[in-house]
């Protein structure tokens, strides 16, 4: 009798053989459902065979990187976590696979209890309840559901890192926090102390909401963070 398990299904890409054995198994042996593939091409057909819930994704692949088979599943409409797997640690590359639309980055060589941490964190924040899934906070919505953002009734297009954090800082509208805070929260771990990349996102968002309302609705309070203000002066 074959029996598939009940949790998460995850596909790991890498085209090193050893990996993906050993990432496999752990990652049965953790409960989760797991399926393996060498390449870019293989990663986009597996997608299009049994969408799962979570890619651990190698940078590094004989046929195309991990960041064009990020742009290609994105642009295809998969909004899944991508977890990226690379040797490099440099931050310039943790924040272009953020920018194409990745949730978070392991630098091998890794331990086996760190990669299922970061996995199970992951989901955690990605997968939503279905109680409570429309958001509004000022003039905007946000459906945690369908992942549709709108500001005055105008529909607005948000990469899954944008989304994350446009969702934290409407959970604490008119309240400041830290880019510490933020990072733990959108990202769950401090990019060894680098805040540039809140900074960036920060950015991203402004120039996708400011157009559409009065005023910047997100302000720098310089010395401590960022604050969502929705209340009138």
């Amino acid at each position: 009798m074959n029996t598939q398990p009940k949790g998460p299904r995850i596909l790991i890409v890498d085209d090193e053989p050893n990996i993906r054995e050993l990432l496999s198994t752990s990652l049965r042996f953790a409960g989760f459902g797991v399926r393996a593939v060498a390449n870019g091409a293989q990663t986009i057909s597996a997608v299009l065979e049994e969408e799962p819930d979570l890619i651990v994704l190698d940078v590094m692949l004989p046929d195309m990187n991990g960041f064009s088979v990020t742009k290609r599943l994105r642009s295809a409409g998969y909004t899944a976590p991508i977890i990226f797997l690379t040797a490099k640690d440099d931050t310039e590359d943790k924040i272009e696979g953020l920018t194409v639309g990745g949730d978070d980055y392991v630098t091998k060589p890794f331990s086996l209890d760190e990669i299922i941490a970061r996995i199970k964190a992951v989901l955690r924040r990605t997968i939503q309840e279905d109680e409570d899934s429309v958001l509004t906070v000022g003039p905007i919505t946000m459906d945690q559901d369908t992942h549709e953002v709108s500001v005055e009734g105008a529909s607005v297009e948000l990469s899954p890192t944008e989304f994350k954090l446009l969702r934290y800082l409407m959970q604490n509208a008119n309240r400041v926090l830290s880019k510490a805070q933020i990072l733990d929260h959108v990202w769950e771990y401090d990019f060894n102390g680098d805040a540039g990349i809140v900074e960036s996102y920060i950015s991203y968002l402004r120039r996708k909401l400011d157009p559409l309302t009065e005023e910047s609705l997100i302000q720098t309070k310089r010395g401590f963070g960022y604050m969502l203000k929705t209340e009138a002066k």
